[in-house]
């Protein structure tokens, strides 16, 4: 069995500094640091709070909420995949019965 390789970075998010470790490369964790980052200060134009906690908790759920519309979009590409398949499925099997 394969032994997973952790990684560590030092990553900024909104102005605080913080040591994470993973099993992906340090550019992949400063790139989610990026969204993250950019996600907050977003959010911060937008509200009247300073409270870092609130604007983290925006922030998480506006990021679930594109993680959900993703997953339903895809759902939705899957389903249309398999409605596509089992059409050219069947025309082939009228194909070949002639």
């Amino acid at each position: 069995m394969a032994k997973k390789i952790t990684t560590s970075a030092e990553i900024e998010v909104f102005g605080a500094v913080y040591p994470v470790r993973g099993d992906k490369d340090p550019e992949y964790l400063q790139e989610l640091a990026s969204l993250v980052d950019g996600k907050m200060r977003e959010i911060a134009r937008q509200v009247q709070t300073v409270d870092t906690g609130k604007i983290a908790v925006l922030t998480a759920l506006n990021l679930a909420d594109e993680l959900v519309q993703c997953r339903e979009r895809q759902d939705g590409d899957w389903g249309n995949v398999q409605e596509t398949v089992t059409a050219l499925a069947e025309d082939l099997g009228k194909a070949v019965q002639e």
